[in-house]
Order: structure tokens, then C-alpha cells, then sequence
């Protein structure tokens, strides 16, 4: 088996991109945490229109402006409408097949990269969907703004987003029972679609508080320019 066949073995999100947009129907991108019981990725949300974006999505893509950086773009929805503006968008992910089927599917600039040991300059990166959830733990947290503002430029911005998660630990007297090991965003999912399953891999969900006060240590301001119905939020991060 080549190097690239062994990816694709381990590339469940990949996969059911890429027979998503073939069929326009697939198979459970099934979801599983020590910590939750087994979730769903509805594959549909990761090839909808504008129109069909919550308010935190689209108000992250109004404000785009610039050179922009799309990090963990899936099916490139976003880097779609972006582009469909006028704008130079490079669309980055881990998955091979994702970054096939953004190629397939119009995106101009798509590769297969790692937002870490990534190169560029750009004016917005946008990391939606949870997608700051990359970072994986707090401990991460100084690698990554050391990296932004690597690739940063001097005026630009981060828009990403992510949930305040407290809401699980809570019982019914309004008392939190929070994990003792590790900070209560900080989950290990794995995924599966059909026979392909991926590696663990870790997912950090962070409270907009703990963003504000971790990015000022590193040099970095966060504004929170929108809020979701669930305990989610749209941070704009810029350099103090």
C-alpha cells in the first residue's frame, strides 16, 4: 500500500467529503469521546451556501478582508463565498480528500497542510467551526500565537470560534463537578466513516474569558464581535 492509500485509510472526514459531494448523500461521520456519548457530523453543513450559515459564520466571512488564510476549510464553503467576493483565499486542510474535493469543487488555492508548519503572510485567517479547536490543549496555546503572529501580518486578524462547554458539568442545583485532570475543554475524539477509521486526535474547547486572558499573555487582543445560541461566540484577534 503507497503512502498516500495508507492516508486515506486513516481519513474518515476526507472520505465522507469526497462521496458527499460525488452522490450528494453518504453514509454517519460518526463522532466518539471517553467524555460524550457517539455524535454526527450532518455532512450536508459542510457544503452549504451563505444563506444557510449561522450568524456567527457569516458575520466571520463579512468581516474577512484582505489576503486571507482558511484553516481546516473541509468541503471550502467558506473559502467558496470569499472567493466568490473577489478574494484571494488559500484554503488549507490535513485531509487529503478534503482538499481533492475543495480542488473539485472550485476552490482555487487548496492544500494539504498543517496550520503549524505553515508559511505566508496573510491580512485574516479564519479557523470557523470550532475551528480554533485544532490547538487541542491550553498547553498548546503559546506555540499557536507564536505561529500567528509568524504569519500575521502586522494589521491582520484571527476570526475563529469556539464554545464555552461549562454547560455539561452543570447538575441540576446549578453546581459545576469539572474534571480533575485537565482544563473541561479539553477533549480526545476519534472519527469514523463506514470501515475508515481515524486516529485520536485532541480538540480544544475554550471559554471566551480564559481566550481573552491566554492571547494577552502572548501579546494579542480578543474582541468578541458575535454570540451564538448555544454557548458559542465569534472572536476577532488582533496584536495588542
Amino acid at each position: 500500500m503507497s503512502q498516500f492509500e495508507n492516508q486515506l485509510q486513516k481519513d474518515p472526514m476526507g472520505r465522507a467529503i469526497a462521496e458527499y459531494h460525488k452522490q450528494k448523500t453518504a453514509d454517519r461521520l460518526r463522532v466518539f469521546s471517553p467524555m460524550f456519548e457517539e455524535d454526527e457530523i450532518p455532512l450536508q453543513t459542510l457544503f452549504r451556501k451563505y444563506e444557510d450559515m449561522p450568524e456567527i459564520e457569516r458575520t466571520a466571512l463579512d468581516l474577512a478582508k484582505g489576503k486571507i488564510l482558511d484553516v481546516g476549510a473541509g468541503a471550502g464553503c467558506h473559502s467558496l463565498v470569499l472567493q466568490g467576493r473577489g478574494y484571494a483565499v488559500t484554503a488549507i486542510d490535513i485531509s487529503p480528500l478534503s482538499v481533492e474535493t475543495m480542488r473539485l469543487r472550485g476552490v482555487k488555492n487548496a492544500l494539504k497542510q498543517d496550520f503549524f508548519t505553515f508559511e505566508g503572510s496573510y491580512d485574516t485567517i479564519l479557523m470557523l467551526m470550532n475551528g480554533i479547536g485544532i490547538v487541542g490543549t491550553l498547553k498548546r496555546l503559546p506555540e499557536f500565537f507564536r505561529h500567528l503572529c509568524h504569519i500575521l501580518t502586522p494589521e491582520g486578524q484571527l476570526l475563529c470560534d469556539s464554545s464555552d462547554i461549562s454547560y455539561l458539568f452543570e447538575d441540576e442545583d446549578g453546581h459545576f463537578d469539572y474534571p480533575d485532570a485537565n482544563y473541561y475543554g479539553e477533549h480526545v475524539f476519534r472519527m469514523q466513516y463506514k470501515d475508515t477509521i481515524g486516529e485520536p486526535f485532541p480538540w480544544l474547547y475554550i471559554d471566551k474569558d480564559l481566550l481573552a486572558e491566554e492571547a494577552r499573555k502572548n501579546g494579542f487582543f480578543v474582541e468578541i464581535v458575535a454570540e451564538g445560541d448555544h454557548y458559542d461566540y465569534l472572536a476577532r484577534i488582533t496584536r495588542l
